[in-house]
């Protein structure tokens, strides 16, 4: 199986999809939170004695946890119009990282690359909506505290059913599972019905692909279901849900295998839901619908 995540056409595509987003503004990602274009509630805690003495020493003595993540991939990670990395991912970790008694420092990297720049020890773990899979757990830990599923979208008016799109064209961003699982899955299906194959559309960024569906280039798009839901609410009424959330997964935190920095990660997720800082800062990015009751440590 190879590596897949509900994250991560070529270039010609691609440059194509971003010209008519620079056009058009269908899907820019400057807003606030839920597109009010109010200042997002902030969450700012002091450290937690008990949590940050869970900190494996090496971290706890630089004083900053180094996170990767992969903007563009709104409201989780992306840019504003400052061009500072934003969103529900960034904020639930800085949050964590407070009570940790730590900095969060997050560096922006290619999605496929983060997971080995944990492996090799230059990043201390990932915020970037990881879906938690057996394939990563061959080579990560993870703490999970968000729970995401698979949602379709097309151009407002053209009213698409994910379980009847074949000979339809869907875009993806490359890497994802809606790339990788969910589109190919589909496809075969109907080809062994004998009906015509989905023509998948991959994109470099999630921007890209929302651009496409809400110009009508292609019919469909298949994201994460905050992304989709939060892609359509920037579409100017040019977007449409098709269909439902489907598929539910966790997403997690990775970290290098057997770190003791699971059992601080996970304390803090555990206090920022029990306090209620986690409802608000889902809250402030309209995502509530994916939170969790209780952090948990996966291992493979």
């Amino acid at each position: 199986m190879t590596l897949t995540s509900r994250r991560g056409l070529r270039a010609a595509l691609a440059m194509t999809a971003t010209a008519a987003l620079a056009l058009t503004g269908c899907t820019t990602n400057t807003e606030g939170p839920q597109d009010s274009g109010e200042p997002r509630e902030e969450v700012s805690l002091e450290a937690d004695e008990a949590i940050a003495a869970l900190v494996p020493a090496e971290v706890r003595d630089k004083g900053v946890i180094v996170i990767g993540t992969n903007p563009p991939y709104a409201p989780n990670e992306f840019k504003d119009e400052n061009g500072e990395i934003v969103g529900f991912d960034i904020d639930v970790m800085t949050a964590a990282a407070q009570l940790m008694g730590l900095r969060a420092e997050f560096r922006e990297s290619d999605f496929d690359r983060i997971i080995p720049a944990i492996e090799g020890g230059t990043m201390d773990m990932g915020a970037s909506s990881f879906t938690v899979n057996d394939e990563r757990l061959k080579t990560v830990d993870f703490v999970t505290y968000f729970e995401a599923g698979i949602q379709w979208a097309s151009a407002a008016g053209n009213d698409v059913d994910p379980d009847d799109a074949c000979g339809l064209s869907v875009a993806v961003q490359q890497t994802t599972v809606s790339d990788q699982e969910d589109v190919p899955a589909r496809s075969e299906a109907c080809v062994a019905a004998g009906k015509p194959a989905i023509e998948k559309v991959q994109f470099d960024s999630q921007d890209e692909a929302s651009t496409a569906v809400a110009l009508g280039k292609v019919d469909a798009m298949s994201a994460d279901s905050p992304i989709t839901a939060y892609a359509v609410k920037q579409s100017e009424g040019k977007m449409q849900l098709a269909g439902d959330v489907f598929d539910a997964a966790p997403y997690g935190w990775p970290v290098r295998k057997g770190s003791e920095l699971t059992a601080a990660l996970e304390a803090a997720a555990d206090k920022l839901i029990e306090t209620g800082d986690f409802e608000k800062i889902a809250q402030n990015w309209g995502v509530e619908d994916g939170m969790i009751d209780d952090a948990e440590i996966r291992k493979g």
